[in-house]
């Protein structure tokens, strides 16, 4: 049976998470359902990311089987057509057996957008977080360094996180400013529940001045929740890319959205 991979993007505003729940709007449901009136057939979708409620994804990749006969542009055209408007198939391509989209992912990148400015966000509302009070990105980049490489992030996974190990290797690291944009990258082979945004609520505390830089890595070392910063808000998180074995022979794809795009460049996955 052939397999094929979707990339999309949405906004995660309107659902409670990427994965089916049987009593809440999720991304999978709608996407399932558009697949359905489209081609009449039930098509089960494994994604690259879990994304929570109200997390968006600029690059979000899935995969599924079928045995209808349609082209790659067809399956894309059609599934958008009956898709709402929050959520959109960037393309579709078939790809080997083999390929599977969380399994076979060996890093995925997170995007966390600030909006750092003492007037509220009109245009930007659920899309970027707000934060009025002058972030120091220079020092929240800094201190950040520490958390490179391979660590127990205890400290950074919600108390829900049902991951067997809180062992991840984070390759890169990132915070900085464009305008009144602030704007942290991160890459991992994986993450626990919560733990971009929960990195990035440390990371916030130190560049308003609550926290010492220095506390980034108490944290750490710490493998406590309890003694970490407040969560950031999910409106700012963005999955953002999903790199994969040259051996698929698959393009990277650079998120395509405006808010993503504005005057910040793209991810490096």
């Amino acid at each position: 049976m052939p397999r094929y991979r979707l990339d999309i993007e949405y906004d995660g505003s309107a659902y409670a998470g990427w994965q089916w729940q049987a009593d809440q709007p999720s991304v999978q449901a709608a996407i399932e359902q558009a697949f359905l009136s489209f081609c009449g057939e039930k098509v089960s979708l494994r994604g690259a990311g879990r994304t929570d409620a109200g997390v968006h994804a600029s690059a979000q990749v899935l995969h599924f089987d079928s045995e209808a006969v349609r082209g790659e542009r067809a399956w894309r055209l059609g599934a958008n057509t009956y898709l709402p408007n929050d959520v959109s198939v960037l393309w579709v391509r078939e790809v080997p057996e083999q390929f599977h989209a969380r399994f076979s992912a060996t890093a995925r990148s997170y995007r966390y957008l600030i909006l750092n400015r003492d007037s509220r966000p009109g245009l930007d509302t659920g899309r970027a977080t707000w934060e009025r009070r002058p972030l120091d990105d220079r020092l929240m980049h800094s201190c950040a360094q520490v958390l490179v490489g391979e660590h127990d992030f205890s400290a950074f996974r919600s108390v829900e996180c049902q991951s067997r190990s809180p062992v991840r290797h984070l390759e890169k690291i990132a915070v900085s400013r464009e305008g009144a944009w602030v704007k942290l990258d991160v890459t991992a082979n994986a993450f626990l529940h919560h733990m971009v945004r929960n990195l990035a609520g440390l990371l916030m505390s130190v560049g308003e001045g609550d926290s010492p830089p220095e506390r980034v890595a108490a944290v750490l070392a710490s493998r406590d929740r309890r003694v970490n910063a407040a969560t950031a808000p999910p409106d700012g998180l963005y999955l953002a890319g999903v790199r994969y074995p040259a051996e698929f022979g698959l393009p990277a794809v650079e998120p395509q959205s405006a808010m993503i795009q504005r005057s910040l460049g793209s991810p490096q996955s």
